[in-house]
């Protein structure tokens, strides 16, 4: 996203649009890549509900979110491609008021990677991880990239007996 600072995210965060819904897919290749036809759209507001859940110690990726909307709501999956865009558009709501009710550095990219398009980029994520105890490590050379060190042990696991991942012991 670009001119952050000129966004009303909150508005955004608000905005649910003709969501959610269900659409059914037909294409096959999509059909196979996801597991079914039943994809599920959520408001960004949902996103923002399920990030605010997961507790100071422990993470999830945007997949887990996407696969717990999807139980919730009787799909198969959830669009990937809006997923992506709600989560940052909660990260800068949450910016924007000031507060810290939407901890949006818990919510993490596949395989634990850290998310440059939040507020502050990745630095101001990694420094909010590892003030809570989570170890960053970085990784290559002329594209860095920085991830969460053993996330899947830390993977918040919700009560509804929907996984992310094994709880924190």
């Amino acid at each position: 996203m670009a001119n952050e600072t000129k966004k009303d995210f909150q508005a955004m965060l608000l905005d649910n649009r003709d969501m959610p819904r269900i659409q059914i897919v037909t294409d096959p290749a999509v059909i196979r890549k996801y597991g079914g036809s039943r994809m599920y759209f959520a408001p960004p507001i949902e996103y923002d509900r399920v990030m605010r859940q997961v507790p100071r110690g422990q993470v999830v990726t945007v997949g887990d979110i996407r696969q717990l909307l999807a139980k919730q709501n009787g799909a198969d999956f959830t669009d990937p491609l809006t997923a992506g865009i709600f989560v940052q558009i909660a990260a800068w709501a949450c910016e924007q008021r000031g507060d810290r009710e939407t901890p949006y550095w818990r919510t993490l990219k596949t395989n634990g990677e850290l998310n440059p398009k939040y507020p502050g980029g990745t630095e101001a994520q990694k420094a909010l991880l590892e003030c809570e105890g989570h170890t960053v490590i970085r990784k290559g050379r002329s594209q860095i990239r920085y991830f969460v060190k053993n996330f899947e042990a830390v993977r918040f696991a919700w009560g509804d007996g929907t996984e992310s991942g094994p709880r924190k012991a």
